[in-house]
């Protein structure tokens, strides 16, 4: 079980589509750009470690969406540019100055919507995106993460359990088929902010093709690798913490 972190701020931001509560770490240091990290698959509790990881050289926040963790009630159920919708005005509210914006999981759809074009954005990360062509379906989908449990590390699934507990089992089929219904490609296309794809080794979620065809989408794309599967930031923390740190130097340079 990786630790997690013990000194964590949260606040709550009334935002256009609902109350979303947000976790963070790590004080701000000058000239260095804050982390704002957007949620997986209705779950959020499993970023924390990983989360503690960027506070050691930044603020970093962990965003959570309208309906899930500790986030109030959307007024429907929302779509994938909505989510992003109620991200980036939670941006244009909390963040008074540039951030790096990351997503992982299905957190990195909506990541991707709200950079485009967002004032607060210098940078964007997409840890494990989705959904690889492979896998756009509802029985392939189903099909790749039933092989990707098989490579990941245990007590991950009993961290999920309360989270997916409280979203219910409607919203959680609503969530997976709006994630199904957008193309992250559309957003990607549009953006004018360096990209970094960071991908796990035996992620079996996303292939390692399509991952380098996002960055080979913007002017500024870069991709890495490492250890572990689709949630490979519960096992080890810091795999993401350098790759993100070297393009949070290069966006304020």
């Amino acid at each position: 079980m990786p630790e997690f972190p013990r000194d964590v701020t949260t606040s709550y931001h009334d935002g256009v589509l609902g109350r979303m509560r947000t976790r963070a770490v790590g004080v701000p240091r000058t000239g260095v750009p804050q982390v704002v990290l957007v949620q997986g698959m209705a779950v959020a509790d499993y970023l924390l470690p990983g989360l503690a990881a960027f506070g050691r050289w930044t603020r970093a926040h962990l965003v959570e969406l309208p309906g899930f963790g500790g986030s109030g009630e959307p007024p429907h159920e929302l779509s994938v540019p909505e989510f992003a919708y109620a991200v980036a005005d939670w941006l244009t509210a909390r963040q008074p100055d540039r951030v790096i914006l990351a997503g992982h999981s299905s957190g990195t759809q909506v990541a991707a919507e709200a950079a485009v074009g967002h004032p607060r954005v210098a940078g964007l990360v997409l840890a494990s995106p989705t959904v690889d062509p492979v896998a756009r379906g509802p029985v392939r989908l189903l099909v790749r993460w039933q092989l990707d449990g098989r490579h990941e590390p245990p007590g991950l699934t009993d961290s999920h359990w309360p989270e997916w507990k409280r979203a219910g089992l409607r919203r959680l089929v609503h969530l997976v088929r709006a994630h199904l219904r957008h193309d992250v490609e559309q957003p990607v296309a549009r953006l004018t902010v360096p990209l970094l794809v960071l991908r796990g080794e035996q992620d079996r979620l996303s292939t390692s093709r399509w991952a380098r065809h996002l960055t080979e989408m913007v002017p500024d794309g870069r991709y890495a690798e490492v250890p572990g599967a689709h949630t490979f930031p519960w096992l080890d923390p810091q795999a993401w913490s350098e790759p993100v740190r070297r393009l949070a130097q290069a966006a304020r340079s």
